[in-house]
């Protein structure tokens, strides 16, 4: 039986091909990783020091972008493995690239 290219996905027709088995199976600790970056994330953009004083927020908002930086780096690193990059595209890091820059920027930007 030849191969065909499916026009509207560009996968092969192929019954042995796994990938959307595999990407469901990836897509989970990916989520989950992104998800607590997108909090500490959160945690670090809301956090106010009330001033130069208050060593306890400025600590608290470091933790949080080094966690969020922490998560991040996690789906970028499962991401770069072969059988997830041959399953899932660059877009499912999109968003934990984006919040570990928002990190990067609330860090660069604390005062």
């Amino acid at each position: 039986m030849p191969r065909t290219t499916d026009p509207l996905d560009g996968h092969l027709d192929d019954p042995l091909d796994d990938r959307g088995g595999v990407r469901r199976v990836f897509a989970v600790p990916v989520a989950l990783l992104t998800l607590v970056a997108a909090f500490f994330c959160w945690a670090a953009l809301v956090t106010r020091p009330n001033g130069p004083w208050d060593d306890g927020a400025y600590a608290g908002i470091t933790a949080a972008c080094l966690l969020t930086l922490a998560a991040a780096g996690a789906v970028t690193a499962l991401w770069l493995l072969p059988s997830v990059r041959r399953a899932m595209g660059w877009a499912w890091t999109a968003p934990a690239l984006t919040l570990a820059a928002l990190a990067i920027l609330r860090l660069a930007l604390l005062d």
